[in-house]
């Protein structure tokens, strides 16, 4: 290696790790960490110590979902499949939206785990398109146990987002299992998008994020989706990772401020609806969003908004920012500058 080519190297990884900072930064200034301290002081050690163990499992299956799809196409270690969860945990949260943030996972898989290109694409599709319907079909049920009892304009944002995620996680189904179909399902989408008032255009370009799926990677796709013993492990992941966590975590938040929640069984489903605004277009990470929609949608329910508040947060910091943040650091071994250059860089699929 020449010196012009070592000094080229080190300054491209100076930049991904000044790329890499800048950005862990953005993500700790959106985080009111006084706030978060202060309810955590609040909290008995037992809660404490029950609100870390919880959101460590959640954070676990969460990537154990990755692993199942990636060993099912090529043996793949945890270790690796939660470094490729943890990325894109992490883009998720700098991206405004949750589709356009999976849109970099078969890149993501592809540096992480050696996986070929069209083979990644494949497993980032099925996640995405499972993930996707799985969400927001559950939204919908508790879009539908609370409807009634939220103010309409609140209820028709949630149904947009809840519909949403059905839409495109079906899109980037019907994608992947019949590629040819991708040119028009892109389109679908698009002219869908542009419809909805004031984030039209943003919702139109989602259409950019579908997978580019090849026969090679649409294959893999449908052999995924044929697969029991990997959609089921990741179905089980879903409703540990989505509802039995989440709930747990706010039941135990809202137990030590001494707020009771009926039905304790609706907690999950109107904690899926509410943050269901993730996957609208409106700030990084839906962050802000996601907090004011939830915050209004449990006082809505009954729940003193003085609790609401930084119970939700704090639910937020467990279970989105905190792991976000731990993807920093595996972030800084993904090429991005090999992600811009496209699929072809470096990888001969």
């Amino acid at each position: 290696m020449t010196a012009d080519s070592r000094y080229r190297a080190r300054a491209v990884t100076g930049a991904q790790y000044l790329l890499g900072a800048l950005a862990l930064a953005w993500v700790v200034t959106q985080v009111d960490w006084a706030r978060a301290l202060a309810l955590v002081g609040g909290v008995s050690l037992g809660t404490a110590a029950a609100l870390v163990a919880v959101s460590t499992v959640g954070l676990a299956t969460s990537l154990y979902m990755w692993q199942v799809l990636l060993d099912r196409v090529e043996p793949t270690g945890y270790r690796d499949a939660a470094g490729t969860g943890l990325v894109v945990l992490f883009v998720n949260q700098l991206l405004p939206s949750r589709l356009s943030g999976r849109a970099v996972a078969p890149f993501v898989v592809r540096e992480r785990t050696g996986m070929g290109y069209a083979d990644a694409v494949a497993v980032s599709g099925v996640h995405t398109g499972l993930y996707a319907v799985l969400y927001g079909a559950t939204a919908l049920v508790g879009v539908a146990l609370a409807f009634g009892r939220v103010p309409s304009a609140l209820a028709l944002v949630l149904l947009l987002s809840t519909g949403l995620y059905v839409a495109a996680g079906g899109l980037v189904l019907l994608a992947g299992a019949h590629m040819r179909s991708v040119d028009r399902v892109a389109g679908l989408l698009a002219g869908a998008g542009r419809r909805v008032p004031v984030v039209g255009d943003r919702l139109a370009a989602l259409s950019g994020s579908l997978p580019a799926f090849t026969e090679s990677s649409s294959a893999t796709f449908r052999d995924l989706l044929g697969a029991p013993a990997a959609l089921g492990p990741y179905a089980v992941g879903f409703v540990v990772t989505v509802l039995a966590v989440p709930g747990l975590r706010v039941w135990l938040l809202f137990r030590s401020l001494g707020v009771g929640f009926e039905p304790l069984v609706a907690l999950p489903l109107y904690l899926v609806a509410a943050y269901s605004v993730t996957l609208l277009p409106l700030t990084p990470g839906s962050v802000g969003v996601t907090e004011a929609t939830a915050t209004a949608v449990f006082t809505a329910l009954g729940a003193p908004a003085a609790a609401v508040v930084p119970v939700v947060f704090l639910d937020r910091l467990l279970g989105s920012y905190l792991p976000a943040l731990v993807g920093w650091y595996p972030s800084l071994r993904v090429d991005f500058g090999d992600l811009a250059a496209g699929p072809s860089a470096g990888t001969g699929d």
